[in-house]
């Protein structure tokens, strides 16, 4: 089996051995034998080398929604747009900001996976794990899971948690959540803090995502990506006040970086602007190959007979491009696999 069957980048060399695993137990048992491991679901959020993986590959495929009330237990082998699509067509407000999003419900927690102002991290009230370094089955509150922007504590450990099934709770309305991206705002002609009808904020995040090349479309090459690669950075204030030096120099007097306030006093800034202004377009690199996309200066795509060496290639020389023009360092959002990243301030 070739990885390049089971990722949204279509690339990825072999598994050196494959497993599917349709119930909680298989998946377990799996994990048990203690082979060198590679656990996938729905592949949207991962980039595998070339030379693939030696070891063993688990895709979890478990199905099962159970509903109480408002509260959702989820298996993590779901597929995630579904799951969204059912909350909203149910009258179930909470996640319809993350429709169109690729991928697993199991993988939602490990990225703490946002998008038009939502994370997941806001309606999980539990993940179901198999933790790994104790052997044991149990359910982790949400504090024990350590969520920051895009990532938890599954990610900082990554091997330690398997996540079986995630449980969700929402809010019973017809009308969505407080918008609080200007954006989709926009998009729905409603003020930042107002609600609109669940389902026009799902068609309403769709339309914004498919201009983007963010929903998988077999027949649109943008959609070959593993979403957005680099997530946005967070700055102190003395990291930021130097951005914003690098960029009057570069820019002028009046450019000003974009910014959205921390709560912990940071400040959140672009990636993609910080992409463009370094000299980076959208189209950039080989039409037939790897390019970044033509909707999305965020996505790497791959447009048929790209490799994962010249993918990661080009996500190092925007980084490196980034940090020469701005003293700031990118970092990938999606795993990846046989390859270790280093920031381009510490490479150098």
């Amino acid at each position: 089996m070739r990885l390049s069957e089971l990722t949204t980048l279509r690339l990825g060399g072999p598994a050196g051995r494959y497993v599917e695993a349709s119930t909680d137990e298989g998946v377990v048992e799996v994990v048990r034998a203690g082979e060198p491991l590679l656990i996938l679901a729905g592949g949207s959020n991962l980039v595998v080398a070339d030379e693939g993986f030696p070891g063993t590959v688990l895709r979890i495929a478990t199905r099962g929604v159970m509903r109480d009330a408002t509260t959702l237990e989820v298996a993590a082998g779901e597929p995630w747009d579904p799951l969204v699509a059912r909350c909203v067509a149910e009258g179930l407000a909470g996640v319809e900001c993350l429709a169109g999003i690729p991928g697993s419900v199991g993988a939602t927690p490990i990225q703490n996976v946002g998008a038009y102002g939502q994370e997941v991290a806001e309606t999980i009230v539990g993940v179901r794990v198999l933790d790994r370094a104790r052997d044991l089955v149990e359910e982790l509150p949400p504090a024990a899971c350590g969520f920051t922007y895009r990532s938890s504590a599954f990610k900082r450990e990554p091997g330690r948690w398997v996540v079986l099934a995630v449980r969700f709770a929402l809010q019973a309305s017809e009308q969505s959540a407080p918008i609080r991206y200007a954006e989709l705002g926009r998009a729905l002609d409603v003020e930042l803090g107002a609600r609109a009808p669940l389902a026009q904020v799902r068609e309403a995040v769709l339309a914004l995502r498919r201009r983007k090349g963010m929903v998988l479309d077999d027949s649109d090459p943008d959609t070959a990506s593993a979403g957005s690669f680099f997530t946005n950075p967070i700055l102190d204030a003395g990291a930021f006040a130097a951005l914003q030096a690098r960029v009057i120099d570069r820019l002028g007097a009046d450019a000003q970086p974009p910014s959205w306030p921390e709560a912990d006093g940071r400040v959140k800034t672009s990636a993609a602007w910080l992409i463009e202004r370094a000299g980076f377009h959208r189209g950039d690199g080989d039409p037939n190959g790897i390019a970044i996309s033509t909707k999305h200066t965020l996505a790497l795509t791959n447009r048929g007979a790209g490799t994962t060496a010249q993918l990661v290639a080009l996500a190092r020389e925007i980084a490196a491009g980034v940090h020469e023009a701005f003293g700031v360092d990118l970092t990938p959002e999606p795993v990846l696999v046989g390859y270790e990243w280093q920031p381009v301030s510490r490479a150098r």
